[in-house]
């Protein structure tokens, strides 16, 4: 038997999406993302000195300009997972995934 590395939670544990209504170009439109994203966006925004809503225009407008463009929700979570600005916290162990070991057999 091998030991596995523990994975947890994230830190306040899972939570569905949150929907907002954010200005973009002019037009409200609604957004649902997990707090974790928000919370990304958030950040990414303050370290941009942008209004949230600025910042998601600038993403649209990549969005906005691939062949195939996913949909804003999708487009935001792709570029903050790439961009970094995800929090990098660890993950509090569930007491169910504490100790797992795994059978190679």
């Amino acid at each position: 038997m091998s030991a596995l590395t523990a994975i947890g939670a994230p830190p306040g544990g899972f939570c569905g999406p949150v929907k907002r209504s954010i200005t973009i170009a002019g037009h409200q439109t609604s957004i649902s993302l997990e707090p974790v994203f928000w919370a990304a966006l958030e950040g990414a925004a303050a370290a941009r000195s942008l209004p949230i809503s600025a910042l998601v225009a600038q993403i649209d407008a990549l969005r906005i300009a691939q062949s195939t463009p996913p949909n804003l929700a999708s487009a935001l979570r792709s570029w903050l997972f790439v961009s970094g600005t995800l929090p990098q916290e660890p993950a509090t162990p569930l007491p169910s995934e504490r100790n797992v070991r795994h059978s190679d057999a």
